[in-house]
């Protein structure tokens, strides 16, 4: 099994290198737009907190710029073009859009499967929007960003791991030279400034790439529903995720919680009433234990009909945050502006 994989690893290689070799010589069209576009990418498939490194973005340059998020809504049933309310269902826009939209009502959010078509009809239907963070488009290569932000996962180092479908790398390594800025993320705390160089010295193929190294900052587990109880530290937790690496997070709890049980599904995963049926009885099984999961999954349940009420009772999740490690430059968002300031001003001074 492990050589059909490694057969079918290398004929994946070989297609995503012809494609990346069709683009570098123009036969296939990269399209550039007016509106300046920040895409937020990664090299692999699963959580590498390509989410979190979004909302950061979205967060601080909100404050200088009238921002738009795109993504592809990954999982939704719908297709096309659609722009995503407070009111959305998860099912029709993706988890990850409706969480940001959430977080950011005020925030354009747009899901569409043709990021091109997407972008031309932002610009014609929105011309306040003068800044587009386009989630997950490191590999849209039709698209020309004028910034790229790769998020690597501190925990599946990628030069270590193999193509598809033997591994979870979705595109080459030699491409990370198409980034700007190199994010990674869930640092161990304890992790050393020798660990870093080494990163560094793994990423840093060209010069003006910098690398931010960033840990999940310690966040207050909130209910999703109403409840008058509060989750302590050392208290019995019941871990429950659908994301696309739930080990690290499992063991970024361990740190805070006591952790009884754990019920790991598949990322992006609908949760459907024999899932809600199986929560309620490993909670049975641990009657002084509350249920913890993740802000992308609290987002799936929080107007769900199917969560027994128990569930309700003892449903609490953790939001997502991320801070820069000591030794890392604190200044990602700082620099990001001032680069996209400069980006900026050089094009118009290219069209005088």
């Amino acid at each position: 099994m492990k050589f059909l994989l490694k057969i079918l690893s290398g004929f994946y290689y070989l297609a995503i290198k012809f494609r990346h070799w069709l683009f570098d010589c123009n036969i296939l069209k990269k399209q550039t737009f007016r509106t300046p576009i920040i895409c937020v990418g990664n090299i692999t498939v699963g959580g590498t907190g390509k989410t979190p490194t979004a909302e950061m973005i979205i967060d601080y340059m909100s404050r200088y710029y009238r921002v738009a998020l795109l993504s592809r809504g990954y999982g939704r049933r719908t297709k096309g073009y659609m722009e995503v309310e407070t009111s959305s269902s998860y099912r029709d826009v993706g988890d990850e859009p409706l969480q940001i939209k959430l977080k950011y009502p005020k925030t354009l959010v747009v899901v569409c499967e043709k990021r091109v078509d997407a972008i031309r009809r932002i610009e014609e239907e929105h011309p306040e929007i003068n800044l587009i963070i386009m989630d997950d488009g490191f590999q849209h290569r039709y698209v020309k960003p004028l910034i790229s932000v790769v998020v690597v996962d501190s925990t599946r180092p990628f030069a270590k791991d193999s193509y598809l479908p033997a591994g979870t790398l979705r595109d080459t390594l030699d491409s990370i030279y198409r980034g700007d800025y190199f994010i990674v993320t869930k640092c161990s705390p304890a992790m050393s400034q020798l660990d870093q160089r080494l990163w560094r010295k793994d990423l840093q193929l060209i010069a003006y790439q910098k690398v931010y190294f960033t840990r999940n900052a310690s966040t207050e587990a909130l209910p999703l529903y109403e409840n008058e109880r509060k989750l302590k530290q050392g208290d019995k937790v019941v871990v429950m995720s659908g994301i696309g690496n739930p080990r690290a997070f499992v063991k970024a709890l361990r740190r805070r919680y006591d952790i009884v049980g754990s019920l790991v599904y598949p990322d992006h995963h609908i949760y459907t009433v024999e899932d809600m049926q199986s929560v309620a009885k490993e909670l049975d099984k641990h009657p002084d234990a509350m249920l913890l999961t993740t802000e992308k999954d609290a987002v799936k349940m929080r107007r769900s009909r199917r969560v027994p009420e128990i569930v309700r009772q003892r449903l609490f999740y953790l939001p997502m945050k991320m801070e820069f490690m000591e030794g890392s430059d604190p200044d990602f968002l700082g620099t990001l502006k001032m680069d996209l300031e400069g980006k900026l001003r050089m094009d118009r001074t290219q069209k005088k």
